[in-house]
């Protein structure tokens, strides 16, 4: 089973989407766009930029967990992860994104 890309509408009417892995875990959480067009934009983006190691930006909240943020060609952030307790992963985490995020299907939710 791919991994997949959960698209929904938010109370506040923005749309965003969570990249799940196979065993139903979410992965990347994107930014809230104000259009679904905007947002489905927004994973053609993941799925083109997750390959590249040097897009996944690896960071550390004020708790000292471990977290990346994966960004466009541009510099803007598509998503962000959970956080992790330990550096080993958050490396876990951007490369279950490299794998999942190209070959993952697209649920929508927003209808």
């Amino acid at each position: 089973m791919p991994g997949k890309f959960v698209l929904k509408q938010t109370r506040n009417k923005k749309f965003m989407f969570n990249l799940k892995a196979t065993n139903g875990q979410i992965i990347l959480t994107s930014e809230r766009y104000e259009s679904k067009k905007a947002a489905e934009n927004g994973i053609k983006s993941v799925r083109k930029n997750a390959a590249n190691d040097k897009r996944f930006e690896r960071k550390e909240s004020r708790k000292k967990e471990p977290y990346f943020v994966l960004k466009a060609a541009n510099g803007e952030s598509i998503g962000k992860s959970e956080m992790y307790k330990a550096n080993q992963g958050r490396e876990n985490g951007i490369k279950s994104v490299a794998k999942n995020a190209p070959d993952a299907v697209l649920v929508d939710e927003t209808a």
